[in-house]
């Protein structure tokens, strides 16, 4: 399996891991070659649940009797999508009462600055340096990493920039923005939180100027910081949330919510301002809907602050300088970037899946299921403990 792999399949990177799957289950991943693997990745915060969670599974299996694909996005009033949307707008803060279902984080983010320059007829976006919003040319455009834009110029224009939690930089929104998007924790730069009440003096600033404040929750989302978004942390509303990674408890799926007001004004002049085929699929929505139930019905947020205080109670060592994130969306910082790789390939070795972050090359990231125990909490601690004592 694992040379036609690389024969048949493009890859994104000269080596990838290549472990050969065989299933997966709870906390863990097994190979064809039958060993175990503890998951402390998640599908890079996409499994929320874990692997295969039951009533996941038993969502996606009702659906499968009923229909698949039956028309594109926004024609038919399907029931999953349906219930999804209202059970999100349920659980959002007002006036975040409409969404827009689509098949990755990436995605909603092309959505989200549609939406921003179709509403406010303005055509300045400004994102952070060192953000991380996806890899689709407009997601590319709000990115600051000239070796990974270079290759792929022109990107969309009139795109600006400002430094994370300086707030000197708010100076920088003005009447010509229609948007600031923000990663509500930067990802791919080091998991590094909002300081200062940062994120309200943005919404303040965007407020005075008429702009629009689009939050990127696709991997704080959905239960991993111990809220259901991670903007909930921060006393902040932003008028546009986006969403993706842990929605589907493993299946593709991303979204945008904005209030009625600001979502119909992409359905006329032009009318299809914004359209998919397979947002909003049925299976995939069901799958959703079970995850987003299963979140806000059960104590895993809460669950995922007292393990985010176990892990750093056990992960104590003179070559981790800080542990980096909130809830289960942590990030081990090491004394240099050789050490933080040695550390992924190592644990692979012994059985635990750890992974690296886009730029922040010291930084070994902690994002296992939200459904991961206790006692797998100590075992894969306990494999990094001892790794790091012989790097030492």
């Amino acid at each position: 399996m694992k040379n036609d792999f690389f024969k048949y399949q493009a890859q994104t990177s000269p080596h990838p891991l290549a472990l050969e799957i065989d299933h997966a289950t709870g906390s863990y991943i097994y190979t064809t070659e039958g060993k175990k693997y503890l998951d402390f990745v998640a599908g890079v915060s996409a499994s929320s649940l874990g692997h295969r969670h039951l009533k996941v599974v038993e969502a996606i299996k009702q659906q499968l009797d009923r229909y698949l694909h039956v028309m594109v996005y926004g024609e038919y009033a399907q029931g999953p999508a349906m219930e999804l949307c209202r059970l999100l707008a349920e659980n959002l803060p007002a006036p975040l009462e409409k969404t827009y279902l689509t098949n990755s984080g990436t995605e909603a983010i092309e959505g989200a600055l549609k939406l921003a320059r179709r509403f406010t007829g303005r055509s300045q976006i400004l994102a952070a340096r060192n953000a991380y919003h996806g890899n689709t040319m407009g997601s590319l455009s709000l990115m600051t990493y000239e070796e990974r834009q270079k290759p792929f110029r022109p990107l969309i224009g009139d795109v600006d920039f400002i430094r994370f939690n300086e707030e000197e930089d708010l100076q920088n929104i003005t009447e010509r923005t229609a948007a600031v998007i923000l990663e509500t924790i930067q990802g791919g730069a080091g998991f590094i939180l909002p300081k200062n009440d940062y994120l309200k003096k943005v919404k303040k600033r965007c407020e005075e100027v008429g702009a629009l404040l689009i939050l990127d929750e696709i991997q704080p989302g959905f239960g991993r910081t111990g809220k259901l978004f991670g903007f909930e942390n921060f006393n902040i509303v932003p008028d546009v949330v986006v969403m993706g990674k842990g929605m589907g408890g493993g299946l593709p799926v991303g979204a945008f919510t904005a209030s009625a007001a600001m979502m119909d004004s992409l359905s006329e002049n032009p009318k299809m301002g914004h359209i998919t085929t397979f947002g909003g699929n049925p299976v995939i929505a069901a799958a959703a809907l079970a995850t987003l139930r299963e979140i806000t019905e059960s104590n895993l947020m809460t669950e995922a602050l007292e393990k985010e205080e176990l892990i750093r109670e056990i992960l104590v060592h003179p070559l981790i300088s800080e542990i980096r994130g909130k809830g289960l969306m942590l990030a081990l910082i090491l004394p240099s970037a050789e050490m933080a790789n040695e550390l992924v390939l190592r644990a692979q070795d012994k059985g635990l899946i750890l992974f690296w972050l886009l730029f922040e090359a010291r930084a070994v990231r902690l994002t296992p299921p939200l459904t991961i125990s206790k006692e797998e909490i100590k075992e894969g601690c306990g494999i990094i403990l001892e790794i790091l004592d012989v790097l030492k």
